[in-house]
């Protein structure tokens, strides 16, 4: 914070007894008329950045001095909203009747007026400091004088109007962009312009440009920094291998999908004496041709990321690059960074060196090929690959020590199934297959665990900034609840104080690996964690148990591990200045906050997409009956995944017709006022597909009873409590005394489910 800004806001917060105009504090701080232009914009930037707050009044005041935060406002398709503080703490609630000059996106400050219990405030927006929004991707609709913009993005709760002269050649039922001209009123809804047709909605790649609009992802590189690209020469040269260690000698080879297309990590082993195995990850060189400050560098941080959908990759860098040169192609030299380790039988790193290389990669594996040839019958399997075959078994026998040595120390292992999208020849999905994770995925994942951790260690140790990928540990109060819901099932784990050591979690998730709760209880427990990320301070990495850990292995793809590699090559070069330590510190935090905002938002595109797809997928099963299990309970119903096809649905409680239904937050279920019916997480149940809407992303499903169970209906006595009797954990994970029973209250009220109108989840 500039001086001036200091002064302002410790002036607010030692002497300011009420709020201030502006021309008192202008007085109070003699600002004469030339300088009252400044003054203003120093104050401008205060509020924008939530230090103080401009009041409906026009008076200045301390945000801290009202109650008021500020955040982002993330809206429910429902109409309301919540808050999140930029500072921390719980979200704060926005009635719906407060939100119709705001849009989900905003940036605003909130007056916090009531509690609502349970530590969950309500609030009011008193200033809009940010708008989320400046283009909206919708589907447009055309009347006779005018016409509006439907927004593709479910939690806008407002079309956008568009003036009759603010068409362009739009077509009703097409996508578009819209700009936003005039924001939402009271009494009036917003206003746009279309500003780009983007076509067709069922055209799939209409559909793939709608996701890139929608979720302003850059898509297409700028003439200069294709310029850079088409001048990088395709292979390396006399001048680019000198210096560089030799390791063209080595076995090395590239494992991947069968549709990868750029191999930017290398992997080559050999055994050494007593039981000691030594690894090379080769990565691409590629800040040898991505040079910091160039076009071609400014395009890969805007993009931050590549990003892959079911048909299509978006790459960070420019194809000669990510699939030429940069990328690790069988039978050619290519320049690399290498990390080369030493790990003992117990799977303990002894020694790790870093170093420019030149290597050429002896095959292109897949990991079908890899399984086959190491799981199979014989190595039959190899069709021409038996030479790898040695070596294939000791990347085998490395892995496995690896994978137990994370065991030991509490590495938790989600191992959740991934739906895999099969598209015909013109893009529709024809088949959704879980994809494969064998024992070619578990090699590769071990070793460049081992390669990000290494180096991680080498650049923390020599105290060099760098950029981290940390992963905080889990939320107190969600942490707590967890306990409380596996109890119900005879599961538990001890807490110290408000933290948990991530051994107990890995032993909970082996414990429950094949039993009927497995999935759920992965599922639940992975909403507990927070979203790992980048960060210029090393705060370890709890879901790996790893106290020091980084993102090296992937800058064709990854901005971040760009970022490192550059930092690794200047402290191994020994020429490391201080005006590049300086300007390398400086730098930091922005490139962590941006690649992070990157990374989510590509997550985000990616998870839409494949919704839609399975959307598409399911549009010809309407009525179609299936199998699966309760996936998540809300207010409103219970959301059902089918177990053949990896897609979710709702039964929302309307359709529910046997009882009053309560939503009891802390077992995650929905319980009958009358017949003790419970409908919880990991629950099986048989449903029938009543409706599916690709423009709501959303699929309905009415719950199939049998006869036993229409049979006992009125039979059952009330529930009193879960599966088992429902006692409350102490902080130690040791059962509470009898007696002493966890209020299993409902959070809302009961639920009719019959006359009542259905609302969207």
């Amino acid at each position: 914070m500039k001086k001036h800004d200091q002064q302002i806001v410790r002036f607010l917060r030692e002497n300011a007894t009420t709020p201030l105009t502006f021309k008192e504090l202008s007085n109070l701080f003699g600002i004469t008329r030339e300088k009252k232009a400044d003054f203003k914009n120093i104050l401008n930037q205060l509020i924008l950045s939530g230090e103080i707050i401009k009041t409906r009044e026009n008076r200045y005041v301390l945000a801290g001095k009202i109650n008021v935060v500020t955040g982002r406002l993330s809206c429910h398709r429902d109409g309301y909203g919540f808050v999140s503080p930029e500072e921390g703490g719980e979200d704060i609630f926005i009635p719906a009747r407060f939100l119709r000059e705001n849009m989900h996106g905003d940036r605003v400050s909130v007056r916090v007026e009531s509690d609502r219990g349970h530590g969950k405030c309500e609030g009011r927006i008193i200033r809009t400091l940010e708008r989320g929004y400046t283009r909206i991707v919708g589907r447009f609709e055309a009347s006779r004088n005018f016409g509006y913009v439907i927004p593709d993005e479910q939690r806008i709760n407002h079309d956008i109007y568009i003036p009759a002269d603010a068409y362009g050649k739009a077509k009703s039922g097409q996508a578009v962009v819209a700009e936003i001209t005039e924001y939402p009123a009271p009494h009036r809804n917003p206003e746009g312009r279309i500003v780009e047709v983007l076509g067709w909605p069922d055209n799939p790649d209409v559909e793939v440009k709608t996701i890139l609009s929608k979720y302003e992802l850059p898509h297409v590189f700028s003439p200069g920094a294709l310029a850079e690209a088409a001048a990088v020469p395709q292979a390396p040269d006399a001048g680019d291998v000198t210096g560089r260690k030799d390791l063209r000698g080595n076995l090395t080879v590239t494992i991947d999908g069968e549709t990868a297309r750029d191999f930017d990590d290398a992997v080559s082993v050999r055994r050494e004496k007593d039981g000691a195995i030594r690894l090379w990850v080769s990565i691409a060189d590629v800040a040898h041709y991505v040079k910091q400050g160039s076009l071609l560098d400014r395009d890969a941080y805007a993009r931050g990321t590549s990003v892959y959908f079911p048909d299509r990759c978006i790459p960070m860098l420019p194809e000669e690059l990510s699939n030429g040169i940069c990328s690790l192609n069988p039978h050619v030299d290519r320049l690399a960074m290498t990390a080369e380790m030493l790990f003992d039988s117990g799977g303990e790193m002894i020694e790790a060196h870093f170093y420019d290389s030149v290597i050429r990669s002896g095959a292109r594996l897949t990991y079908t090929l890899v399984r086959d040839m190491l799981e199979g019958d014989g190595l039959a399997a190899g069709g021409g690959y038996d030479e790898f075959a040695e070596d294939l078994r000791l990347m085998k026998e490395l892995a496995s020590r690896l994978m137990e040595k994370r065991r030991r120390r509490g590495s938790i292992d989600f191992d959740l199934p991934e739906p895999e999208i099969i598209l015909d020849l013109q893009g529709k999905p024809e088949a959704i297959l879980k994809a494969e994770r064998n024992i070619a995925h578990r090699i590769i994942e071990e070793f460049m665990l081992s390669a990000n951790e290494a180096v991680a260690a080498y650049i923390r140790g020599r105290n060099v900034p760098s950029l981290y990928r940390i992963h905080e540990n889990p939320d107190p109060e969600k942490l707590q609840d967890f306990r409380e819901f596996i109890y119900n099932f005879g599961y538990e784990f001890p807490m110290t104080g408000e933290r948990v050591d991530p051994k107990e979690l890995q032993r909970l998730l082996a414990n429950v690996e094949g039993k009927p709760e497995e999935k759920m209880l992965n599922k639940v427990l992975l909403r507990c964690m927070k979203q790992a990320r980048y960060s210029p301070e090393n705060e370890g990495h709890f879901g790996l148990a790893s106290s020091c850990y980084t993102h090296f292995t992937s800058p064709i793809r990854r901005y971040p591990d760009l970022v490192v590699h550059r930092i690794l090559k200047s402290v191994l070069s020994g020429k490391m200045k201080d005006r590049f330590l300086e300007k390398i510190s400086h730098a930091l935090p922005e490139v962590a906050e941006h690649t992070s905002k990157r990374e989510r938002v590509a997550m985000e595109a990616e998870r839409e997409i494949i919704e839609l797809k399975k959307m598409q997928f399911m549009k010809d099963k309407t009525g179609e009956e299936y199998d699966g299990f309760i996936s998540g309970v809300t207010t409103f119903g219970f959301f059902v995944e089918l177990l053949e096809f990896f897609v979710e649905g709702l039964v929302h409680v309307s359709t529910l017709v046997r009882d009053f239904y309560h939503y009891r937050e802390k077992q995650h279920c929905l319980a009958g006022e009358h017949t003790g019916q419970m409908f919880r997480i990991g629950d099986r149940v048989r449903v029938k597909v009543a409706l599916v809407s690709t423009e709501k992303r959303q699929i309905d499903f009415t719950l199939i009873e049998s006869k036993e169970e229409d049979a006992s209906i009125g039979e059952r006595k009330p529930v009193k409590g879960g599966r088992r009797e429902s006692r409350k954990p102490d902080s130690t994970g040791k059962k509470a005394k009898s007696g002493k029973k966890s209020a299993a209250k409902s959070t809302a009220g009961p639920v009719a489910s019959r006359g009542r109108k259905r609302k969207k989840p």
